[in-house]
Formats: C-alpha cells, structure tokens, sequence
C-alpha cells in the first residue's frame, strides 16, 4: 500500500505549499545555465527549510513555523485560460510518469501470511505497507537525512509509480478561482552582477511582472493578493565577475529596496574544468526526472518534436499503443493480441526511462539546459549550496513570512470592522453598494448552480483568502475556523464549488491541528468529493480530496473506509486513474486487521484490467502476477484461466516470452471448465506464443504441455506382435498388448515357466532365475533391466490425454532414445563406426529436433505421421523400435508436433487453414516414470521416496531362436469327457537354431502328445482323418461270459515328472525356418462350464553363453464343456464261495456295480449315448468277466436314461505285479460292442495316468510309512497304536481300482450324423464306498469359536465300521435235507463254514455257536435247532488265509431255518480286547427240513 516515509502530517502538508515566481534576465539564466539548470530548479533541492520559523497570528501570538517548504516556479504565462490536469496532454505526461516508475527486479522478498494465504511481496513492499511500519519512521528518517541522502524521497515507497503519480499530479493542479492555494504569493526578480546597470534590469522585471499581474491580459500564472511580495536578487557569478562591484551594487539595493527586500547570491565558485578533481554530490537528479508539468509550455504544444519522440517511444515499450484517454476510451488491440511491434523487441526499460527524461527535459526547458552530458551543479561547490540554503532561509524568514502575517492582519482586521453586522444586514448592503455575486445562470436553479463567481474584493474570498495563508504557514487552528464561517457562506448562496474548496480545506485542517482538539470530519471530505464529482463535474478536484482523504483515513487505522473512497473514485473517463486507486484499495484489504485476502486479490484483477487499458503493461502484468497468489491451485478454476490468459498476453507483449509459455501452459494443463470456444482460443494464442518463442531455436526442444502423458501407465512390448489367424490355423495368443494385466494371471505363467525351466536343469531352478516379461507395466517387477533382442521390435504404449473440449491434431510422432553400444558387440569385422558406438551414446534427439535423417543404422525408430486426440479423450499410441545392434538402450521420451485440429463440424476456409498450418509447433515430452513408493524402513516412512523403475532401459541381447505355434482342428466347445484329435505345429520363423521344446499347462489332463511306445501311426494331413477314430481299436465278436482282455504297461512310458511335458520333435531341434506338425489329443473337463486353459512352450537356443537361456511362448484357450454321462461306481464282497482255482483264492467275492446315466440335455444336438467298453487299470485289481444278463449287450442310453453294469472283480495275478521292479498297471477291457478299443495305448492311457496317477501315487507314497509304523507296534505308545491300527483295517478294504466307462455318442449337427468319442474315470479306493465322475457340491464351512485354551485330544476310539470287515464268512450246506423223523426224532446236517481273511495281518478269530439273536429276521423262521457238538471255536488266520470248519446243526421237526446264527468276533493280533469286534455276516441262509413218509 501506498505510505510515504514521511507521516501523513508530511504529506498534506507537502501537498499545499506557498508558491514563489521567478523572473531572470537574460544575463543571470547564462550564469545559472553553467550547471545545466535553470534558477528555479537550481532552488529546487533547497526549498525545505531546516530551521524554524516564527510568526505572529492576528491575536499577537506567536506561532513556530516548522518544516517549512516552499515552491519555486518560473512565470510561464498563457493566453488562454488554464486548462484542466485532465487535458491529453496531462494525461500522456502522467501516463509517462508511472510508465517509467517500474518495480525493481530482483529485489528481496518478503512473505506475508494472511490467513491461509502467503503472499509474497517486495522488502520495501512488506515494510512500508504493515501497521507496524510506523514504528520504523524514525530510522528511516535517519537513514534518509543523513550525508549520504538530500530528501525523503531517497527511500523508495511500496508504490513508487503510485507516489510519482500523486506527487506529479498534485504539481499539476491548476491554479483556480474558488481557492488560493496555488497562487503566487511573492516573485523572485534574479538579476546577475555583470550587467552594466543590474539596478534598470531590476526594474524591468518588475514592470514585467506588474503587466502580467494586472494588464488582465494574462489568466495565468494567478497571484495571491494585489501586492505581490518582490524579492530582488542580485545574482553573482564568482568565476567571471567582479566581486566589489557585486557588492557595491547589493549596497545600493538595500539602500533602494531595503535590506529584507534583496540579496546578493554568490555561485560558481570553481570552473568545470575541476570537476574531475572533486566529486560534489547532485541533488537535482531525483528532483528533475519527475515530469514538472507546471512548465505550460509542454502544455501548449504536445504537437512539438520532443513530444512526438515521447509518444513514440511509449508506443515502442508499450506495443505501439498510446496509453492518451478521451472519453474513457481504451486503446483497441491490433490484428492479432499478441502481434509484437518489431520495435520493442529492442532497448530496455531503463534507456526508454532516460530517453523519455531528456526528451521531455529538453521540451520544457530554455534551449541548451537539456544538452551535454554530465551532471548538474558542475560549477557549484559544498559552499555554494550553503549559500543557496542560507538564500532560502533568509527569503523565508525575512521577506515571505512577515508579508504573510502583515496580509493576516490586514484581512483580519477587514473582517472584524463588519463583524457586528448582522448577517441579512451585511448581505443586504452588499448588494446594495454592487458586492453581490455575478450569478452565470439562472437563478430558477441556484440548487444546481457551481459556477457563481465572486468579486475579488468579495468578503467571502477575504475570509477563504485568510484561511488560506494561515493554513499555508501552519495556523490550523485558525485556518480551521475562517474555512467553517465561509463553508456556511459559501452554502447559503448555493455556491456550490467554493463550499466543497471550504469543506476539503476545513477538513484537512482538522486533522493537521496539534493535538487534536477534535476528530477528523471524514463527512466533510465525502460531501466535498461528491460535489467536485456530482454537482461540479470536476474530477479532477475529487481525485486531489480523495488521495489526501484516503491517506487520513490510512494513518488512522481505517482501511474500509479509505478502500470505498478510493473505489467511488473510479470512473470510465480515465482508466490510469481507476488502476491506481484499485491498486491502493486492494492494498487497504489486505492490510486490515483482519486481512480481506480474496478482495485485495479481486481488486488487484480489476487495477491490472484499468493498468491495460492504460497502456501501462508491465504494471498489469504486475497487478495479476499478485492477485495470481491467491487464486492458485484455490479450485478458482476459471479465475486461474482467466489471470494466466492475460498474463500470457501481457508478457508476450512485453518481450517476455517464456513467462508467457509458462502462464499459458498452466492454462492447458489444469482441469478447465472454460466452454469449448474459449479452450480453442486458449490453444491457439499457445500455438502462436511457442511459435514465436521457438522461431529461432531450434537446437533443443523444449516440453510441451499437451496432451497429458499418464506415465505410469506406460506399457513395454518386447518381441513381435502375435500373428492372426491363417486359414483354419490359429495362433497362440502368447502376449499381447491388447491383454489387461492381472497379478495372479502372472504369478501362474511365473509358476509354469519355473517348472518348465527346473525340468531343463535336471530338476533345480537356478539362482538367478527370472520369469520372463514380456510386456512391462506399473504392476510388473521393473526393478531390473528388461532384456530386448536385437532384429525384434520394441513397442512402447503411451497413453495421451487430451484435458480440452477441442480435438488435437499430433503429427510425425515418434520416441526420443539413446543407446550405449556393448564393447564386446565390435567384432574384428566390423568398422570403426561401431567401435566408436560402443565409447560414446548415441541419440536421436538432435535429428528429429531439426528434421536431418534418423540413426537408422543403430536403432530404426517408427514414426506415426498422423495422430489424433478428440476432445477430453484418452487414446493410447503404440510407438516402435527396431535396434540392430546389443547395448543399453534408454528411452527418453517422445517427439511429435502440435497442432489444434478443426472440430469437424463446418469446413475450415482457406485462409483459416493456412493459420492452422503456420499454428504447428514441434516439441517433446520426457517420460520420467516414478517407481512404486518405498515403504520397508522407517525413514521410507516418514518421508517420500520411489524405487527404480526401468522398464524404459531395457537391454539388447544377441539374436534369439523365436517360435511360432499354430494350432489346427482345436475344438471350442466338448462334451466332458470326450477325446478330440487336433494339430500343433511349430514354426521356426529366426535365424537362430532352437532346441529343448517342453510344454507346460495348468490342466495337464486336458491334452496329451502320446507316448513313443504305444502311440498309434496316424496319418499326418488332419483331413485324411476326418472319420477316423482318436482310438486304437481291434475287431472282436463279443461272447457272453467272456473274460476280459488283459495288458501289463509300465507307468513310466505316459507320466513325465512334475507334469511337464516334451515334445516329441524330430531330432529335437528346430532349424531356422522350419516347421513340423505333430498330433495333439484332447479330452474335455470333467466337470461342466467354460474352462480356461493355459499353455506355456519353452525352448532354448542352441548358442550356449548367451544373457537370455531360454524363451517361452503363451497360448490360454477356452473350453465349453457340457454334460455327457455320469457314472458311478461302488464294490462289494460277494458272498458266492470262493472256486477251487488257486490263482482266484481270495478275491472271487468282489462285485462292481457301474451306474451310467445320461444328464445330457441335448444341449449339443446328442441323440444318445452308447456305452462301448467298460476297462480297468489297478496294479493289483482287475475287471474279470461282466456278469450282466446277456439280453444288455446294447447299452444305449437317451436323455435322463439311466444303465446298471455289474462286474466282477479279481485280484491281479501276483507273478505279474512283482515280477519286475518297475512299477507296472494291468488294463482289462472288456467291449460291449463288436470292437475293442485298447485302453493301454494313447490316447486312453495317457489321459487315465494324467487324470487318475496324481491320488494315486499319493496314496502309495503313504503306504510305506503306514507299514513301517505297523511293524513297530509293539514299541510305540498307545496313540501310534491307533493310527497303525487305522492303517491296518483301512488297508484291508481298500481296493485300488480304476473304471475307465468309453462311450460314442452320436450328434447332429448340420443334418449330419457326428460320431463322438469319450471316456470317463472313476477310481474305486474301498469296498462298499461309492465313487462318482460328478464332484460333490462343497458345503459351506460353519463358524468355528476360536479356542484360547487347547483341549485335550479325544480317546483313540478304533474304527468299529471297518473292523466288522476283518473276516468274511460262507455256509455251505444244502437247500433242502430230508429226514425220517418217524425213525429218528433227531436230524443231524453237517454245515461247512468258511472263513476268509481280508486283511495282509494276522487276525484272532473267535466263533460263538450259541443262540442269542433277537433280530427280526430270526423270529420269522422256525427256531428250534442247534448247533451240536463244539460250539466255540478260537482261531488264528495268516494274512488272506481261507479257513474251513465242519459243523453240526440238530432239528427236531421239519421247517424252514436260518442257519446263519454262528456269531464271529474278530481282532488284529497282539491287539487288546477292546478291538474285538463282531463280524458282518451275510444274507440269511435257509434251509429246508423235511419229514419223509
């Protein structure tokens, strides 16, 4: 804010000073003119007096005069009436003199918090501005009096243009009728000592100024009173003139004129040549660079020469416009805003200041006081300018101010003599003796009236004119009192501008008064500004009470009031005026007590818009920059556009062309809710800027702010695109930048490809093991350097976004790059060019900067020639790479160039075209990706830091082996269960030799190559099988009870460790360019649904030693599958008896029931189902003969029908399962149709070993440790005892056989019959538990209460269920026994009973023969017989030992009995008797007694 470092008391009193005239001859302006200076302006730095003054007021009371100043003018005399300070050329010159008051650059700042808002200021800025600043008067003061300063105006304000301006146009004030002010009161006769009779020189000047003051033909210059004070001064030049005849000449004036009317002056007391010799300082400087606009002859001829050279340099610094005014008119912008004049693209602010200082210096003053070089008061010593100090004071104190207090008195005593006069009397005498007023209007309307004019000898002006003087010499007090009588005077005749003079002068001198007797009357000013404004229509005057009265109200704390003052000053007749007050009303928001942050920011944007208006725009650039403080990153959004908009401008205008790119920058970058019309003048006042800015540099390429880059969704792609389909192959869908990212996704292909590449080294994964990336993202481990190979692309996907409603067109986009070549890649062969490659880096940057040819030899870059971003829209642009040679490649970032694409909707002209071309600016963008942020100790906590990212460095490797799959006849939707035949083949498209070819999936059931021993010769062409079977299949004739066919197969020939498969090449390699074709048999899921599958190629080149081992190679399908057939199976011991045959002891008993339904919904066009064969795989059970009825040899099954097989079961032969080491699978089949599929051979026994091995090898690891534990029983405590006991009994029922149900089915499909082939696997563990293809639906698991405290185990409790089953047992006896019972009451029938034991351990046996059960089935037959003869047996069985017992039953009558009562108890050996448990007997045995005759 505006605050002079003198005190507001200063300043008024600054404001009103008495005012002296000069008249020279021509003799003394040659003398003053050796200093370059005219004699008022040689007064000029000395006219504050340093000493005290007294004078004596009307009542004889002394009054001290101090601070006194004077002001000291040359006569200029005008014609015409003076003009108004709003003239142009007032204007221009006021214009000039704030345009060359610029703020400092560089200065120090200050911060200054408000609120939530630090606003930065200058130094000076925050001192002076601060309430506190008071405080610091005193120093400054100091610091500006002392020797090395010569005025206050030595320390700059906060505000300096706004203090040139106020000082400049108080100055220029006119002199006025209604106020005396500015008025004369004395006139300086300067005379020098060498003319030949200086006392006739005296004379004429005071005849001259006699004739100005009263011949009437002059308005101006006006003088205080009739009897203007002449002060004689004889003016003697030391160098050159004669000093006793100087003196003898002041002698006869003080004789003539008296000695407190002259003085003798004595001045250049040293030669210029001296000048060199000591340096005097010069305090003119700071007061000739302001604008004097006193001096009328500037006034009266704005059309000279010097002025026109003013106007052309302010239209130079100013873009070639005239900041003059009229009728609030502002200067009107060229073709283009932002065309720049050629001519201020040259000079400085500084020159243009001092060229428009001489300029104007030589326009106002005598001609040669503007010439040479050098500074002023050259002639003058130290001494000389005491006696210029001394001139004044003795002036001051014996000439001026006694003739001011003799002119007190004299008009004191004038108004005293009427005082005791009645008013209507005094009034009426007036007009009666002819005193009245001369009325220039009508007096209908003397309420409007303001231009009454008084008499001089009017006694209204006698007492204004009283005031005057006494406020001129510092007699506020009565200065107060002689204003409030004529205020009331002046208010009673409705004179209307002397009552605002009275009212503004009462005020001031209210406030000036020591002490302050009474408040200050801020109303007076109000009713004062508003009749200057309102009723007088003189602005000017308002302005002048507005500035004095902000300033009061300033000093006094009460910033409100002084910012709406000063904001009612603003008006559209001048706009320089309205900035400045805007500027000083925002200053007062901010320094409030409690600051107004968003006001002072607002009226900021409005002193800025009245700056340019003005033509002042470095000031408006100024006002914005601080008002941008508080609407920053604010959510202002559209103020934020608005303020950097006009920024931009303003600093384009004015040369500034990188602030400029900066405030438009942020324009486009930020989120902008300006319409779509604004956005694209936004843009195109960017596109020109730049292209102004850029026009002659072209060695770099500076960043462009659009589109938006989101860098941390930039993705890598090494290697070739995936290739699409040709014909009927299809191919793998390996890696795509087409495909989201997902974490799991990748973590299983890591999975795969770690199997894959511990299958290569014999099982171990080595240390340095990474999984291969193929396409890098933010998600992606980027920790380490990607590896890229040479020859193949590297495609980088970056994603742009345009932020405007307004389409952008990008045109030759392409990436920016730099390569280290490696020093091992120079061979001897290679040229010096590449031995050079490897010492330095290589980059792009600078051809494609100036357009030269690109570094294709090193790496080929991609260029996309046309790219196009509608509005607010993201795309996503796939740029490419090519490196030839191995090294470290860095992307930098890209290139490309801008332009604002038509919207489409109408047809660009031509001319409007040709704009849009020349509007095309050639830039770039880095892309500096941030790694994630660290979050593993403390201090990556506490502060913010990123990890590495360098998926943009990749490294080139040598050439690789690369591969290519094709897949041919591969189904999309199956039957689960069914057997599909396809084609892979495998394509060597490199230049390298690859090797070691493995395959890896996540469903390892799902396909199959074959096995080398039992694959079947297939034809290679996929279309001359068409209709044959995927099957190995022998023609038979099936006979009812046939045995079914056997074959003994090794494991090893179909499972491969870990479940990674080879794939069986010829030769195991692959040469460049070659290709083989091998079949690949499917078999759809067992369960129903889409299934995605997953497949992962691996092979490696044959070079060894190079970065990069291997490579892999993606393919994920999906398969529908859809129901076929359920099948379910269970067993159970038969109680047929055992046959005779020593190879079938043991296991006759065993029955399998296969269930099969159809819960096909003829979804896939299935007529029906046959069932065709029904095999077996176990190494120790087999399928023996199907002993269903011979009328089910179709088994054809239709939609929800359902078939029941029943099989029997027998144990393997024991020379075949341990005649070799190796482990070995018996397959039976037995074919229910005309034709026998081999289930051995591919592809039924792989698909059985991949579905059904995984459990079953489980199962068998288990076993040796289950064996091992019961050996040990003897010697492990109780719990162990259990567990070996679990083993024993669940080994006894376990069965370990593996259904394998093949089925064709028939489909229509294109009114074609389809035949399709399938199988399905059901595993049988134990006897009478069921097993099934379909999975049970898994329950939801209930809510378990967490456990603080463990409880103690459960007693081991032996399984009872599968204890029951140690011993099965047989009744062989006749169905029906005849017997005599009128020869013998007693019928004796021997029973064979059986015992066979189940288990592979020793079991106790116990047999009850006694009667004891109570069951129902019992009770229905007849009871009354016995066993006789032992009737409890016990007995030990070895291992599967069969056992027979003779026993006797005894009837007593014929009937029908139930022999099955024996009860047989049964334990492990060395077992306690609480195992003992009762065994399962079978059905009822019943037999037949019968009497014969």
């Amino acid at each position: 804010m505006a605050q002079c470092v003198q005190s507001v008391q200063e300043f008024v009193q600054d404001s009103f000073v008495p005012m002296v005239a000069v008249l020279c001859s021509e003799e003394a302006e040659r003398v003053t003119r050796k200093n370059k200076l005219g004699f008022a302006e040689l007064l000029r730095p000395f006219c504050r007096l340093t000493s005290e003054g007294h004078i004596r007021d009307p009542n004889n009371q002394v009054q001290v005069v101090k601070n006194l100043r004077i002001c000291v003018n040359n006569v200029v005399t005008s014609p015409t009436p003076a003009s108004a300070a709003s003239s142009p050329a007032v204007r221009r010159l006021l214009n000039d003199v704030v345009l060359s008051c610029q703020p400092q650059e560089g200065a120090a700042t200050n911060v200054l918090t408000a609120g939530d808002y630090d606003l930065s200021f200058s130094d000076l800025c925050v001192k002076a501005s601060l309430p506190w600043y008071s405080a610091w008067r005193e120093t400054l003061l100091e610091v500006s009096t002392s020797q090395h300063h010569t005025g206050i105006p030595g320390i700059p304000a906060t505000t300096p243009w706004f203090e040139a301006y106020r000082e400049n146009f108080l100055q220029s004030m006119p002199a006025s009728d209604h106020e005396f002010l500015n008025h004369y009161l004395a006139c300086l006769l300067v005379v020098s000592s060498t003319e030949a009779v200086p006392v006739e020189q005296f004379l004429k000047l005071s005849q001259e100024q006699h004739r100005i003051q009263h011949s009437g033909d002059y308005t101006n210059p006006k003088w205080f009173i009739p009897n203007t004070l002449k002060y004689y001064v004889l003016l003697h030049d030391m160098s050159e003139g004669d000093e006793q005849r100087a003196e003898s000449v002041y002698e006869d004036m003080k004789q003539r004129y008296g000695h407190q009317g002259c003085y003798l002056l004595k001045l250049n007391s040293r030669t210029s040549s001296a000048e060199e010799d000591e340096q005097i300082p010069d305090p003119w400087s700071q007061y000739l660079h302001r604008n004097t606009l006193q001096n009328q002859d500037v006034l009266d001829e704005p059309a000279a020469a010097g002025s026109a050279a003013v106007e052309n340099h302010n239209a130079a610094e100013e873009n070639g416009q005239h900041p003059t005014e009229k009728d609030g008119a502002s200067p009107s912008l060229d073709s283009h805003p932002l065309q720049l004049d050629p001519v201020s693209s040259s000079g400085s602010l500084d020159a243009l200041t001092a060229a428009n200082t001489e300029l104007k210096r030589g326009a106002r003053e005598p001609e040669g006081l503007a010439g040479g070089a050098g500074c002023h008061g050259a002639c003058l010593t130290l001494n000389d300018h005491d006696h210029i100090r001394q001139f004044i004071q003795e002036f001051t104190f014996r000439g001026l101010l006694p003739h001011i207090e003799k002119n007190i008195r004299q008009l004191n005593d004038q108004l005293v003599s009427r005082k005791g006069l009645s008013r209507s009397l005094f009034t009426v005498t007036k007009k009666w003796f002819g005193g009245g007023k001369v009325p220039e209007k009508s007096i209908s309307e003397p309420k409007s009236t303001c231009g009454l004019l008084y008499p001089p000898e009017a006694p209204e002006l006698q007492i204004r004119k009283m005031a005057d003087l006494c406020f001129l010499v510092h007699d506020y007090e009565l200065a107060y009192s002689c204003y409030h009588t004529a205020k009331k005077d002046f208010l009673s005749d409705q004179a209307m501008l002397y009552a605002a003079g009275a009212l503004e002068m009462a005020a001031v001198s209210a406030f000036l008064q020591p002490g302050a007797p009474r408040p200050y009357p801020a109303h007076y000013m109000d009713t004062a500004i508003q009749t200057y404004r309102d009723v007088c229509k003189n602005m000017v005057l308002a302005e002048r009470c507005a500035l004095i009265s902000a300033e009061i109200l300033k000093s006094q704390g009460k910033y409100s009031e002084a910012a709406a003052l000063l904001i009612k000053m603003t008006s559209e007749d001048s706009d320089l005026r309205s900035a400045l007050l805007l500027e000083q009303a925002a200053h007062c928001f901010i320094n409030m007590r409690n600051p107004m942050v968003r006001k002072f920011a607002f009226h900021m944007i409005l002193a800025g818009h009245r700056f340019s208006k003005a033509g002042q725009r470095r000031h408006a650039l100024r006002c914005y920059c601080q008002a941008m403080q508080v609407y920053k990153e604010r959510g202002w959004s559209l103020a934020e556009d608005h303020i950097n908009f006009t920024i931009g401008r303003q600093s384009f205008t004015l040369s500034q062309p990188e602030n400029a790119v900066t405030a438009f920058r942020h324009i486009l970058t930020n989120d902008s809710r300006q319409t779509a019309t604004q956005q694209g003048a936004f843009l195109r006042e960017y596109l020109y800027v730049y292209k102004s800015v850029m026009g002659g540099n072209a060695d770099s390429l500076p960043e462009l702010p659009l589109p938006c880059i989101h860098r941390s969704a930039t993705r890598v792609y090494f290697g070739h695109e995936r290739r699409l389909a040709e014909g009927e192959k299809q191919a793998a869908t390996h890696v795509s930048l087409d495909q989201e990212y997902d974490q799991d996704t990748a973590a299983m292909w890591g999975h795969l490809e770690e199997q894959l590449v511990a299958a290569a080294n014999r099982g171990t994964v080595p240390a340095n093991f990474q999984p291969t990336q193929c396409c890098l993202n933010s998600q992606t481990d980027n920790l380490r350097h990607p590896l890229a190979v040479a020859e193949e692309p590297i495609i980088v996907e970056v994603t742009f976004r345009n932020p405007l409603k307004v389409p952008l067109a990008l045109s030759n986009l392409s990436l920016l790059w730099r390569f280290t070549a490696d020093d091992a890649s120079s061979s001897p062969s290679q040229d010096k060019a590449t031995d050079r490659l490897a010492a330095e880096a290589v980059t792009n940057e600078e051809t494609v900067s100036v357009g030269a040819a690109q570094r294709d030899d090193v790496v080929t870059t991609e260029i996309i020639v046309e790219f196009l971003l509608g509005p607010e829209e993201t795309k996503m642009a796939r740029l490419r790479l090519l490196p030839h040679t191995t090294g470290q490649l860095h992307i930098v970032g890209v290139v490309y160039d801008l332009a604002a694409a038509s919207s489409g909707e109408t047809a660009p002209s031509t001319e409007a075209q040709q704009i849009l071309d020349l509007m095309v600016v050639r830039g770039r963008q880095d892309l500096k990706i941030r790694g994630p942020r660290l979050n593993q100790t403390k201090e990556d906590k506490m502060l913010i830091r990123h990890g590495l990212d360098l998926r943009l460095d990749p490294i080139v490797t040598p050439p690789m082996p690369l591969m290519e799959v094709f897949f041919l006849q591969f189904p999309t939707a199956l039957l689960c269960g069914e057997i599909r035949k396809a084609y892979v083949e495998f394509c060597n498209v490199s230049s390298v030799s690859l090797c070691g070819l493995r395959v890896a999936s996540t469903h390892p059931d799902f396909f199959t190559f074959g096995s080398q021993t039992t694959t079947p010769v297939t034809p290679l062409s996929p279309t001359s099988a068409e209709n044959c079977s995927a099957y190995k299949t022998l023609a038979t004739a099936r006979e009812p009870g046939s045995v079914a066919s056997e074959m003994l197969v090794s494991a090893e020939d179909f499972s491969q460790p870990s479940g990674v498969m080879d794939i069986p090449v010829d030769g195991s390699t692959l040469q460049p360019g070659q290709s083989t074709q091998l079949p690949l048999w499917l078999r759809g899921p067992d369960q129903e649904g889409v299934h995605e599958i997953n497949f992962l190629f691996y092979y490696e080149s044959t070079e060894k030693g190079i970065r990069s081992s291997h490579r892999v190679l993606r393919h994920t399908v999906f398969i529908c599958a859809s129901r076929s057939l359920s099948v379910q199976a269970s067993a159970c011991r038969s109680s047929v008896p055992p046959p005779h045959s020593v190879e079938d002891r043991g296991g006759a008993g065993t029955l399998v029931f296969v269930d099969v339904e159809n819960i096909n919904t003829s979804e896939a066009g299935v007529r029906e189902f046959h069932i065709i064969q029904v095999s077996s795989s176990s190494q120790h059970w087999r399928l023996h003969r199907c002993i269903n009825p011979a009328k089910d040899k179709d088994c054809k099954l239709t939609s929800r029908e359902r078939a029941k097989l029943c099989f029997r079961a027998t144990r393997c032969k024991p020379q075949q399962a341990t005649s070799d080491a190796v482990e070995k699978y018996t397959f039976a089949d037995l074919n229910l149709g005309n034709e026998r599929i081999i289930s051995s051979s591919t592809p039924c026994g792989d698909f059985f070993f991949r579905a059904c091995r995984p459990s079953e090898s489980q199962r068998l690891d288990e076993a040796p440790s289950r064996t091992s534990s019961s050996r040990q029983s003897q010697c492990v405590p109780a719990e162990d005892r259990a567990s070996d006991l679990s083993s024993i009994v669940r080994k006894c029922n376990e069965l370990d056989l593996n259904i394998i149900v093949i089925w064709k089915a028939y489909v229509v499909e294109d009114n074609k019959q389809l035949i399709l082939e399938g199988q399905l696997h059901v595993a049988l563990q134990s006897i009478c538990k069921e097993a099934s293809t379909l999975t049970p639906k898994e329950e939801a698991q209930e809510m378990v209460l967490l456990k603080f405290k463990s409880e103690l185990p459960p007693p081991a409790v032996p399984p009872s269920a599968e204890l029951s089953q140690l011993i099965k047992t047989n009744l062989h006896y006749p169905e029906t026994y005849t017997h005599p019972f009128v020869l013998d009451s007693l019928c004796v029938v021997p029973v064979s009973l059986t015992l066979s034991n189940c288990s592979s351990a020793q079991v106790d046996v116990l047999i009850d023969l006694r009667h004891r059960s109570t069951s129902g089935e019992s009770l229905e037959v007849h009871s009354s017989f016995t066993w006789v003869g032992q009737t409890q047996y016990k007995l030990q069985l070895q291992p599967q030992q069969v056992l027979g017992l003779t026993l006797r039953a005894c009837f007593l009558q014929p009937g029908v009995y139930n022999l099955n009562t024996p009860r047989v108890f049964a334990k492990p050996a060395e077992q306690g008797a609480l195992c003992e448990t009762s065994q399962q007997t079978a059905t009822p045995a019943l037999i037949i007694i019968s009497s014969s005759a």
